[in-house]
């Protein structure tokens, strides 16, 4: 049986706190609208965050040899890249 994840889809969640980001910085929302969309915004966050360290173990478990994690270093040189 395959396990399905319950976090939302990352982009999904990250919409959704672009949305509320948006409307927090109207200065027409009232106050208690604010405030539930604080707390919504926090509970968005803790969805992201579980979303990533879920994909960090699943990374971390492809990159396993024998039982053993394999560290390379990230290389961010642009190689691939076009500059013009």
């Amino acid at each position: 049986m395959t396990k399905k994840s319950t976090t939302p889809l990352l982009a999904t969640t990250l919409s959704k706190l672009e949305t509320l980001i948006t409307r927090l910085e109207n200065n027409d929302t009232s106050l208690e609208q604010s405030l539930q969309d604080f707390e919504q915004g926090v509970q968005l966050i803790r969805q992201a965050q579980q979303a990533l360290q879920e994909a960090e173990q699943k990374v971390n478990l492809l990159l396993e040899k024998d039982g053993v994690p394999v560290i390379e270093p990230f290389d961010d040189s642009g190689k691939g890249e076009n500059p013009e």
